[in-house]
C-alpha cells in the first residue's frame, strides 16, 4: 500500500471523530468542517512524517488544536460566533449541548483547547502541556478555571431554564 492510500484510509477512519473535536473546540460546526479539512490537508502534506509518528492521532490532534489556535490568533478580539450549533452527536440532551457548547465559547481559546484535549479527549495533563508547549501547572490551572467558569455558566443557565 503506498502513502497516498494509507493516508485516504487513515481519513476516512479518522475525519469524524477530528470533526467532533474540532465542534467542541471552535462551537460552530461550519468553522469545524473546515478545521477539520485544513488539518487533514496539512496531514496529507507531511503524512511521511505523520505516518511514521508513534501515534497517528497524536500528531492529528497536535495538528488540529494548533491550527484552531492559530485561526484563533488572526480573529479580530471581540469577535462573537453568530450562532452556536450543537454537537453532531445525535443522544442525549440538544438544550443541554447548545448550553454547553456556549459555555465552551466564553472562554479563551487555549483555555477551551486545553478543556477540551484534557477531559473531552482524555489526555493527561503531561500530554496537554506537550501539545500546547506549556507547562503541567499551566494546563492544571487554567483546566480547573475553565471548569469553574463552566459550571458557573451552566448553573446560570439552569436558573435561566427554572424562570421559565
Amino acid at each position: 500500500m503506498n502513502e497516498r492510500e494509507e493516508f485516504e484510509d487513515y481519513a476516512r477512519a479518522r475525519q469524524d471523530w477530528l470533526y467532533r473535536t474540532a465542534v467542541l473546540l471552535c462551537g460552530d460546526r461550519y468553522r469545524a468542517q473546515d478545521l477539520t479539512q485544513t488539518t487533514l490537508v496539512k496531514l496529507f502534506q507531511h503524512w511521511e512524517r505523520a505516518g511514521r509518528a508513534d501515534s497517528v492521532d497524536a500528531y492529528a490532534r497536535t495538528v488540529l488544536t494548533r491550527t484552531f489556535l492559530s485561526e484563533q490568533r488572526r480573529r479580530l478580539l471581540g469577535r462573537r460566533l453568530q450562532t452556536v450549533e450543537p454537537n453532531p452527536s445525535p443522544t442525549g440532551d440538544p438544550a443541554l449541548r447548545v448550553t454547553l457548547l456556549a459555555a465552551l465559547r466564553e472562554l479563551p481559546p487555549r483555555q477551551r483547547a486545553m478543556v477540551v484535549l484534557r477531559y473531552w479527549e482524555d489526555l493527561s495533563v503531561d500530554t496537554v502541556a506537550s501539545l500546547l508547549g506549556c507547562r503541567p501547572g499551566t494546563v492544571k490551572s487554567q483546566c480547573t478555571r475553565g471548569l469553574t467558569r463552566l459550571r458557573e455558566g451552566l448553573k446560570d443557565a439552569e436558573h435561566i431554564t427554572a424562570e421559565y
